[in-house]
């Protein structure tokens, strides 16, 4: 390793891919289990390894390409977990927003009456702070200074009871079965 780091030749990393693929590939096996991904990791990893190499100081090379092959493992397989809710989370988005606009033949302002009066009812399960600066900020449209001042909280403080509420505001109208597209519409109408 020292002698590539010294050099930067590139039959050095050749020399590791002859001696480490199997090795790479039976690892990447073991976290992602398919053979297509474990090959494409195997090719990404040594690709890496030309600047990762002369970045990192390694004593043990075989142990420390374990980890970097674990820890690449473990990236793809959160980046596919993430793309699968996204791809679930649309679909149902999809679906809740056909049914919503199958019943288009509503008066749009009682459709907006509803929406504005299902997010008034959810605020009032947050807890007082939360409740507070949600109403002023989001229904008032107040900025945070002037939320501060009302409050005398800090802006620090309006800006975390914000966050929060809006989050826990989510949560709500999300297990009353409003989607997530919905909810976004109506807290930042």
């Amino acid at each position: 390793m020292s002698l590539y780091k010294e050099k930067g030749k590139k039959d050095i990393i050749g020399e590791l891919y002859k001696r480490y693929t199997q090795f790479v590939f039976l690892v990447s096996m073991k976290y992602l289990k398919d053979e297509e991904s474990s090959r494409d990791s195997v090719m990404q990893i040594f690709e890496k390894l030309f600047t990762d190499l002369l970045n990192h100081n390694v004593d043990n090379f075989k142990s420390w390409l374990y980890m970097v092959t674990r820890n690449h493992c473990l990236m793809q397989l959160r980046k596919n977990q993430t793309n699968i809710k996204n791809r679930v989370e649309y679909k149902k988005d999809t679906v809740d927003f056909m049914e919503i606009d199958m019943n288009s033949h509503l008066k749009e302002k009682e459709i907006e009456e509803n929406k504005i009066k299902t997010v008034q009812d959810a605020v009032n399960y947050l807890n007082k702070e939360q409740k507070e600066c949600v109403k002023l900020f989001y229904l008032e449209g107040r900025s945070y200074q002037e939320t501060a001042e009302i409050t005398n909280y800090s802006i620090k403080k309006v800006k975390s009871y914000i966050q929060n509420g809006k989050r826990n505001l989510k949560n709500i109208l999300t297990k009353a079965g409003i989607s997530a597209i919905i909810i976004l519409f109506i807290i930042f109408i």
